[in-house]
């Protein structure tokens, strides 16, 4: 398994990127789907959705980078707030 920096493996790389009313889903190698709020980027949440919905991989599924809003985001981060307890 080829590891890219000292936390993501290739199965963690991001695939696809969508978004709900108000979450963003990623899709990762693995099958495994991430799922955070809109409000963990403020640039994501006061986006258009068509703005939201053109992004971009960042070296292969490391990172996920939206042009228009100069937004870049990091998998390894997206995972760690997708694991962290949220309120209720």
């Amino acid at each position: 398994m080829r590891s890219h920096g000292d936390d993501i493996s290739d199965e963690e790389l991001a695939e696809r990127v969508w978004f709900d009313s108000s979450r963003m889903h990623v899709a990762l190698r693995s099958g495994r789907e991430l799922e955070v709020p809109i409000s963990y980027s403020s640039r994501l949440a006061a986006a258009r959705a068509d703005e939201r919905d053109d992004w971009r991989l960042i070296a292969g599924g490391v990172g996920i980078h939206w042009p228009r809003i100069d937004e870049d985001l990091s998998v390894e981060g997206i995972i760690r707030t997708a694991q962290a307890p949220h309120p209720a």
